[in-house]
């Protein structure tokens, strides 16, 4: 494939920003999701479309901040800045997120943290790779112990029992809540979590992660347990190391019936 260079390329571009404007007390916008807007997220949405523009001009990209849509079986997904609360408020737990899409299947994907420069990539069938070297999933078949992220307090969640997170805790789950679902499921990648849940149906974090966690050996699904497309809504996602995968969803079935969520 010939796009390696180019997306790890970019990536390097983008943490180069990242890095530069990373500061305490920075200047922030508030969206109409409540969720923080920095010049960083759109500077490097922006980049990203220029340098898309420039070499794949037949392919289009579904931006969190800016799109660049028109008829093509190729859509990049980007995150500029996954984990922009993290980021902006000074706490070092944030990543590049960029994959590509053909016919809404991710086949190719790219996430960078330009803090403790880890460059996680995979290409659909090559397997995936942290700096160079091949990275996989933990082998751990029992939850008991092990890392989760929950992309949000899920006890506030609208389609989640308020128990969700009380079921995991009595299973002595450490669950964690780091506002980045990119910068978890790279820990799921390279085996320290096993698992991040994400409730959302924000594509740009999980089109990358999608084929970087399967080609690592684990699993991602929709909260379902069903596959989807990456290049649209989406119904949330798990993403685990496999072992562990229908543990969560039967967690997470108990969870929606009680709030007449049935898929």
């Amino acid at each position: 494939m010939i796009y390696k260079s180019f997306v790890i390329g970019l990536a390097r571009k983008a943490g180069k920003i990242m890095r530069a404007n990373f500061s305490l007390g920075m200047k922030k916008d508030w969206k109409s999701d409540n969720t923080p807007l920095t010049i960083t997220d759109t500077s490097i949405n922006k980049l990203v479309i220029k340098e898309i523009k420039k070499n794949f001009p037949e392919h289009s990209l579904l931006g969190e901040e800016e799109s660049m849509m028109h008829n093509s079986e190729y859509v990049w997904v980007c995150d500029p800045v996954d984990g922009t609360i993290p980021f902006s408020h000074g706490c070092p737990t944030f990543m590049f997120s960029l994959a590509l899409t053909r016919n809404g299947k991710s086949i190719l994907g790219v996430l960078y943290d330009p803090m403790m420069d880890r460059m996680f990539y995979a290409e659909k069938g090559k397997g995936a790779f942290l700096n160079g070297k091949r990275t996989r999933v933990s082998k751990a078949e029992k939850l008991k112990n092990k890392m989760i992220n929950l992309d949000a307090d899920l006890s506030f969640g609208k389609i989640f029992d308020p128990g969700f997170r009380d079921a995991l805790m009595k299973r002595d789950v450490f669950a964690a809540t780091i506002y980045s679902s990119t910068y978890a499921s790279s820990l799921v990648a390279c085996g320290e979590f096993v698992a991040e849940i994400y409730t959302y149906d924000k594509p740009w974090d999980g089109a990358a992660v999608k084929v970087i966690v399967e080609e690592a050996g684990g699993r991602v699904t929709d909260i379902f347990g069903k596959e989807q497309r990456w290049d649209r809504g989406i119904n949330g996602f798990i993403a685990s190391n496999g072992a562990v995968h229908e543990k969560l969803l039967q967690l997470m079935r108990v969870s929606l019936r009680k709030n007449g969520r049935n898929h």
